[in-house]
């Protein structure tokens, strides 16, 4: 027996698809997956078969003619056909994982591409697919133009393309922004902003918390909170999320710290959760400071974090960001406005709260040269250096 890939467009009409297949029996193939895609034409059916091997290409296709079939493309197939296909995706998207700029790569295996070709102008072809040519808009610029001989490209290729170069462009982008944070005891962690992937991460992070971090955090009883509260946090519509990983680089790596900045009109809310064995070794400043950056760099007027009273830790941070901060009691929350506009000095503490005057941060960081910083720190929480890609 030999393995076959046939495409033929069918009527979508009741009993046409029934035609095709018992024309294909009659010669002692057996159809061992079939794929349908929709298009303007009618169903594209995209049928593995396993034939005997005296069957000729030649008599599969005038098999597929005879039961209505037209439009037929034959080829042998591999081995490699047999796996389905999310089982295929699935395992060009763990490829991208590892390596985001494989992207022509993960293309050309998906879709059997003769070539693939990125250009810097954007794409132009409606609906990205014209025959036997296909262009894919990628995010971060410019376009990927795919060829092959034949068969056509069909809608439903192009949807699963164009998903792939997304996700390797969200891959790529990830990795650039990923950072190794070198803190002042020596230890290192790889910062980089969350996905709604690491939904796992995150949980283990506050299963490994104690109640008391979990409460500081969340400032009530909330001390697991649900999956779909969790990825809304990893990727707000407003803001961003990021996150502490210690380890080898590699996907396994443990989230030590989570810290959250979420926007609502002119203003953002800061959060952090730092697992307790990070805890006082400067991780929780270096986190609020990057997010201070990001609030920055997104035009935000202030930036609010909700305290308890009692969470020295916290409070101790905020004096070391170097920043004027309003504190507003409230019971036992305390409410800092860290303002990131200008605004005229008054020796007066901003109306409704007292002032904190910024103190020294925590000394003793180990200098880096050729890296920058961490936004607003100069070397005192922890300095960055280029993250290594995992793998």
């Amino acid at each position: 027996m030999a393995l076959w890939r046939i495409r033929a467009t069918v009527d979508d009409r009741p009993g046409y698809l029934s035609v095709l297949t018992a024309s294909l029996a009659l010669r002692g193939v057996n159809i061992l997956s079939v794929q349908v895609h929709t298009t303007e034409a009618g169903a594209v059916d995209d049928f593995l078969v396993d034939a005997p091997e005296q069957v000729t290409e030649a008599e599969l296709r005038a098999a597929v003619e005879r039961g209505r079939g037209r439009d037929c493309w034959v080829a042998r197939s591999e081995a490699r056909g047999l796996a389905d296909e999310p089982t295929r995706v699935l395992g060009l998207a763990g490829r991208l994982a590892r390596d985001p700029e494989a992207t022509g790569a993960a293309l050309r295996t998906l879709l059997g591409a003769d070539t693939v070709t990125w250009r810097p102008t954007p794409a132009t072809a409606p609906g990205g697919v014209g025959g036997t040519t296909m262009a894919l808009a990628d995010p971060s610029g410019g376009a990927y133009e795919l060829c092959r001989r034949e068969p056509s490209f069909t809608p439903a290729e192009y949807a699963r393309a164009q998903a792939v170069v997304e996700l390797a462009a969200m891959l790529a982008r990830r990795d650039t922004e990923r950072v190794t944070l070198v803190l002042p005891d020596g230890g290192e962690v790889s910062v980089r902003a969350a996905t709604a992937e690491d939904v796992p991460g995150v949980r283990e992070l506050h299963a490994a918390c104690s109640p008391r971090s979990r409460q500081r955090r969340y400032l009530s009883g909330a001390a697991d909170p649900a999956p779909a509260r969790l990825r809304r946090l990893l990727e707000p519509v407003r803001g961003v999320t990021l996150l502490a990983t210690a380890g080898s680089g590699g996907a396994a790596e443990p989230v030590v710290a989570m810290a959250n900045l979420l926007g609502e009109g002119d203003e953002a809310e800061a959060a952090l959760l730092v697992r307790d064995d990070w805890q006082r070794r400067g991780l929780g400043s270096a986190l609020l400071r990057r997010l201070l950056g990001h609030a920055d760099r997104a035009g935000y007027a202030a930036v609010l974090l909700h305290v308890q009273a009692e969470n020295t830790p916290m409070l101790r941070t905020l004096r070391r960001l170097d920043r004027p901060v309003a504190l507003e009691r409230d019971g036992a929350v305390l409410t800092a406005t860290l303002p990131l506009v200008p605004a005229p000095s008054t020796g007066e503490p901003a109306s409704g709260g007292d002032a904190v005057t910024g103190a020294p941060a925590v000394t003793g960081a180990p200098a880096v040269t050729g890296a920058p910083a961490v936004a607003g720190s100069g070397a005192r929480a922890g300095a960055v250096v280029p993250a290594q890609r995992p793998g």
